[in-house]
Order: structure tokens, then sequence, then C-alpha cells
């Protein structure tokens, strides 16, 4: 089981949701943290928290669709604090559009924030993990990972590459001490639904009936936190709603027939 106390960990997305709810369960385990988000001013009230629980705890602001804050975001991470143990890419936007309705400049904008931004961190920080022999790259997928959905096609695209991309990675580095653990998130009562955009950029400003009565952010931080000690290569968390996942990969045939029935939310 890894340890997480004093050991220099970012994460991405932190100032709301399973971002926020990880950052306030690493802190408690005394973690040396770097939280990121755009919204600089709720990653300081969140700093200010965590101070409470540990003894460091440092905000980087930057924008997962701009390629140039995430490369300098992560230069000034290196050189101001050194090799990180754990990198979460976890911030991330959802969508509520359909496919054919959809501009191909939000196709691109959720492809830059969901997949690019991870993998431009990654690439980034994972020399120095490599140089020094040890540390923990986790990735925040989705349900919608493992299979698409009404709405969701760009987002699920990049939550499909976030599989394919760090199930490969942990092949090539496991041998020199690095684990890779991706989670798929189920229905979590999170803001993300509201915040998804539409097809012309704007919040969808609703919240998913599901994940209004979906599991607590805090306590899918707690499956996911347990999930990268013990070096898993993946974790579920959720509810009933992974019936779906499990109904497609023992019986295709009838998962197809079910999943164009569910009404779109």
């Amino acid at each position: 089981m890894i340890s997480l106390r004093d050991r220099l960990v970012l994460i991405t997305g932190a100032a709301s949701g399973i971002g926020k709810a990880l950052v306030k369960e690493l802190a408690k385990e005394g973690a040396k943290l770097i939280i990121a988000d755009r919204n600089a001013e709720e990653l300081e009230k969140l700093k200010q928290e965590c101070l409470k629980s540990t003894s460091f705890c440092e905000t980087i602001q930057f924008d997962l669709s701009v390629p140039e804050e995430v490369s300098n975001a992560a230069a000034t991470v290196l050189e101001k604090y050194g090799t990180v143990f754990l990198l979460i890419n976890n911030g991330g936007i959802s969508m509520r559009s359909l496919a054919a309705e959809t501009p191909i400049e939000i196709d691109r904008k959720i492809m830059e924030i969901d997949f690019f931004a991870h993998i431009i961190l990654t690439k980034a920080l994972l020399p120095s993990m490599i140089a020094k022999g040890e540390g923990c790259i986790a990735a925040t997928s989705s349900l919608s990972g493992k299979f698409g959905f009404h709405q969701r096609s760009s987002y699920s695209a990049a939550k499909h590459a976030i599989q394919g991309y760090y199930e490969t990675l942990r092949m090539e580095i496991a041998h020199q001490g690095i684990s890779v653990t991706i989670a798929y998130p189920g229905s979590i009562n999170t803001s993300i639904s509201v915040n998804a955009i539409e097809k012309d950029g704007k919040p969808h400003g609703i919240m998913d009936p599901a994940q209004a009565k979906g599991m607590s952010a805090e306590n899918c931080a707690k499956h996911y936190l347990k999930a990268i000690r013990k070096g898993k290569p993946e974790v579920l968390i959720g509810g009933k709603e992974f019936i779906m996942f499990h109904l497609k990969r023992f019986f295709p045939s009838i998962f197809f027939r079910v999943i164009g029935k569910i009404k779109a939310t």
C-alpha cells in the first residue's frame, strides 16, 4: 500500500466536484498539495481549508483548454517544487449536444480539456518520475469511457482516449517503478452536468437526475485514492449504473438494444 503522507501531489480540476473531494482527503492524509484549476478564488479558499490539516498546500491557476498555459504550469511546478510523486489528471468538462449538431470547435475544445491537457502534463512530469524511479499517475475517465451515450459524443471519445493512452503508458513504464490508475466514475453528485457545454458553447445549466441521486464526491474520492494507494490499474466508482457496463461486456446485443431506448438527459 502506497503512503501519500509528505508526498508531493499535483491535482487538476481541484476547485470543485471530485477534485475538491480528493484534495480534502489528501490533506487529511498529510500530502503536500499543489492544487490546480482556472478558478483562482475557489483555489485560495480550498488552500486555506487544507492548511488546517496539512503543512503544505500551494495553488496554480491555468486553463486546461490552452495548451501553452498547461505546458507553462508544468514547467513552473517542476522549477518551484521539484519532482511530483502523484499526478492526478482530474480536470474536465462534459457536453450535452447531438453529434450532428455539434460544431467542430466544441469537439476540439472538449478533446483539448479532457484528453490533450492530461497528456501534456503527463509528458512534462513523467521524465523526473522515471529519473527518480518512483511515482504514480492517475487519470479520471468516466463510465462514458466504457461506452458511448446520447449527447456525449466528444466527451465519450475523450474518455475512451484516456483509457487507450494510459493503459499503454502503464505497460511501458511498469518496470520503472511508476503505477498508473484510471478511474471510471459513474453517477457522482457533482455539478458536471450543470457545467456541461451545449452546441453553442454555453453551460447546460441542468443537474442530471441520475447525478442528483448519485454517490457523493467525498465517497468517490475515498474509492479513487484507495485504488491509487493499492496501485490498481483501474477502478469503477458508482452504483447500479455499472449494470450497463457489465451488460455490454457479457451481453452486447442486449446492451445495444437497451441503451438506445434510454432517454437522454
